[in-house]
C-alpha cells in the first residue's frame, strides 16, 4: 500500500501541458471530453466481453473470435483515450464503477442473452458511441486540437467499423439451417 498522503494530482483538475500549449480552460473541455468516451468505451468493452464469454450455438466460434477481437480493440482505444488525457493535463478516469457512473451509455443486464439480442445490445452502444465520437471530434476541431481530433476520428473508424460488421450478423441471411436450429 502507498505511504503518499497526498495525491500529486486530483482526478477532475487540469494542469496545463507545457509541452502541447493547449491552454487549460480549453484542455478542462477535452480532457472531460476524453474521459466521457473512455468511459462509454470501457462500458462497452465489457459488454462486449460478457458476450465473447457467452456466445454459443452453430456460429460460435466465428462469433466468440470476432467480439475477442473488438473487445482488443476497444482495449487499445481506451489506452488512446487515457494517454490523450493525461498529455493535455488531465487524470484519465479509472474504476469499473466511475466508468459506469460517468458513461453516457447504458450497458445491458447481468443476464446472458441469445446471441442475437446480446449484438443488438452492442449495436446500439456501438450507435451511441459512434455519435458521441463524432460531436466530441468537432469540439477537438474548435478548439484548435487536432491531435485529440485525429486520434478520436481513428477510434471513430474503428467503431464504426466494428458496428457495421455487427449490423452484418444481426442480418436475416446465415448458413445455419432452420433443421439445425431445431
Amino acid at each position: 500500500m502507498s505511504t503518499q498522503k497526498q495525491a500529486r494530482q486530483r482526478y477532475g483538475e487540469v494542469h496545463e501541458s507545457e509541452a502541447l500549449r493547449v491552454p487549460e480552460e480549453k484542455a478542462e473541455q477535452l480532457v472531460d471530453a476524453l474521459n466521457t468516451d473512455l468511459a462509454a468505451t470501457y462500458v462497452l468493452y465489457h459488454q462486449v466481453k460478457k458476450h465473447h464469454w457467452l456466445v454459443e450455438g452453430a456460429e460460435f466460434l466465428g462469433i466468440h473470435e470476432y467480439l475477442g477481437e473488438v473487445a482488443a480493440d476497444l482495449e487499445e482505444s481506451a489506452d488512446v483515450l487515457a494517454e490523450r488525457a493525461q498529455a493535455l493535463g488531465g487524470v484519465p478516469l479509472s474504476g469499473g464503477a466511475n466508468y459506469e457512473e460517468h458513461a453516457p451509455v447504458t450497458a445491458e443486464d447481468a443476464d446472458a442473452y441469445d446471441i442475437r439480442t446480446s449484438l443488438e445490445n452492442d449495436l446500439e452502444l456501438f450507435g451511441d458511441i459512434t455519435e458521441q465520437l463524432r460531436e466530441h471530434i468537432q469540439l477537438a476541431n474548435s478548439l484548435g486540437d487536432y491531435t485529440t481530433e485525429e486520434q478520436l476520428r481513428e477510434i471513430l473508424e474503428g467503431v464504426e467499423e466494428h458496428g457495421h460488421h455487427i449490423e452484418h450478423y444481426l442480418e436475416d441471411d446465415t448458413l445455419v439451417t432452420d433443421a439445425s436450429m431445431e
